[in-house]
């Protein structure tokens, strides 16, 4: 029997702009990157400092898309109307809603997981334990915001254990929004549900020092391939569980 021939993606040189009502009267804008063949599609939010277009995020869209996953980047109204404060949890939570939403409508047959960076997976997880977000198969963090540094709490991880899908938690060992001795102890506490993948030296915008031997280039990759194979693992029905 011939074997399957797994072509390389297509994707897109620039994403397609979106725009997503988060009611009748706050639209925010969104950049969905979808290779061809997609197997999946992460709705990514971004950090409570830096929008969609922040490097770091387009980095991970495009190397992503070389992996059959597409994005949907999208924006908080805060940044949207260029503020600086983030807006309340509960239009947060409206928004992550809309957004998964307009990725449901946009792709339909797609599978779909969610997340984010930092505050916007923070944003995203929050709204998951409030209610279940419709189709999301599981959730990504990019460095999950445990606490404010040098202000270590688990306070901020209490609505983790109302959540009932998978969890990917990918974290800089150097991270001072999440000091280890807090955060592995959660990760054992969360039991089969979460996934950690700790990336050594990584601080939390995921920069590794000189000295650790690695360029920050290669950590992206990291982060990406240990996402591709967690999204075909919660695809497939079988999420495997590697905590620390």
């Amino acid at each position: 029997m011939r074997r399957p021939v797994h072509t390389k993606p297509m994707v897109p040189s620039v994403p397609e702009h979106l725009t997503i009502a988060v009611d009748a009267a706050t639209p925010v804008s969104g950049l969905l990157l979808h290779p061809t063949q997609a197997d999946a599609c992460l709705v990514f939010a971004h950090g409570a400092g830096a929008g969609m277009d922040h490097p770091f995020m387009a980095a991970v869209a495009r190397e992503l898309a070389m992996r059959r996953i597409a994005t949907l980047r999208y924006q908080f109204p805060y940044m949207e109307n260029r503020g600086k404060r983030p807006d309340p949890p509960h239009v947060c939570h409206a928004t992550v809603r809309a957004a998964v939403a307009a990725a449901r409508q946009r792709l339909p047959a797609t599978p779909l997981v969610a997340g984010g960076k930092s505050f916007g997976g923070r944003m995203t997880s929050q709204a998951q334990a409030e209610a279940p977000l419709p189709d999301v198969r599981g959730l990504v963090f990019f460095g999950f915001p445990l606490h404010p540094p040098k202000q270590p709490s688990d306070a901020r991880a209490q609505h983790l254990f109302d959540i009932k899908i998978p969890l990917l938690f990918l974290q800089g060992t150097r991270d001072t929004f999440a000091e280890m001795p807090l955060l592995q102890p959660l990760l054992h506490a969360l039991g089969n549900r979460a996934t950690a993948i700790l990336i050594e030296d990584a601080d939390h915008s995921f920069h590794v020092p000189a000295r650790s031997g690695r360029s920050d280039a290669q950590v992206l990759i990291q982060l990406v391939d240990s996402l591709a194979a967690w999204t075909g693992s919660v695809i497939a029905g079988s999420p495997v569980s590697t905590n620390p």
